[in-house]
């Protein structure tokens, strides 16, 4: 797999809305489970990709020093050579004076070729250096996002753990409810109320009786009372 290929996929992972997926998942917990051995795996062919990539640019970055070395060292050696044929000319070795000033021309050639080796390497040095500092910052995102999804599985895990403890704890609950004595306690709390109360209504029954016999016991001691006085009156 190409470096822009894992670039581009690191960039998407890292960027991935983590929240939105677990919204449109059936089983948030599984999907996290899978993300997390997704995210473990690119980020394994990641930094693959980024050691290869530094390799590469390390080597590149060697040739081009060696290059501008290369440049300086013949330059000295074209200087050398032309003072020495500048040297000998002076001294009327013309002959001698052209050799060292032709070996003068090879070496600033070599120069130049050095130089255009060494600029030629620098955009593409430039542009690995760029590659590598992405993938290694979408490498970073990526072990972030990694924590993150970790985090929010441990978190998950423990709300259902928790969610099941009360479950369980609700059902236990309620057949403790089913089969608590003191249910039976209450109704029979209810009957002996209920018999108390009829007891007092047959009381009260009986009073209201026993009153209206002395009330009619009364009325006909009234009645007499009357006829004696009526019989006074005309006696």
């Amino acid at each position: 797999m190409s470096k822009q290929t894992i670039l581009g996929r690191v960039t998407q992972l890292a960027k991935a809305n983590i929240n939105a997926l677990l919204d449109q998942a059936e089983d948030p917990q599984k999907m996290l489970d899978q993300l997390i051995r997704d995210y473990s795996h690119n980020i394994a062919e990641a930094e693959e990709a980024v050691a290869a990539t530094i390799g590469n640019l390390r080597l590149m970055e060697q040739d081009h020093q060696e290059d501008v070395e290369a440049a300086k060292e013949w330059g000295g050696k074209a200087l050398a050579a032309s003072r020495k044929g500048d040297e000998l000319r002076s001294g009327g070795q013309t002959s001698e004076a052209d050799r060292f000033d032709n070996l003068a021309k090879v070496a600033l050639g070599r120069q130049l070729q050095s130089e255009k080796e060494a600029r030629t390497a620098e955009p593409t040095i430039a542009a690995q250096t760029e590659v590598v500092s992405k993938l290694r910052t979408g490498l970073d995102q990526m072990k972030a996002k990694l924590g993150e999804l970790q985090a929010k599985r441990d978190e998950l895990v423990a709300r259902a753990r928790s969610a099941q403890a009360q479950n369980t704890m609700m059902d236990a609950v309620k057949n403790i409810d089913v089969l608590d004595p003191t249910s039976e306690l209450s109704r029979f709390e209810d009957k002996v109320r209920r018999e108390e109360a009829r007891a007092m209504g047959k009381q009260e029954l009986a009073a209201s009786s026993l009153d209206a016999q002395f009330e009619q016991l009364d009325a006909l001691g009234d009645s007499a009372e009357i006829e004696a006085r009526l019989a006074a009156l005309k006696g």
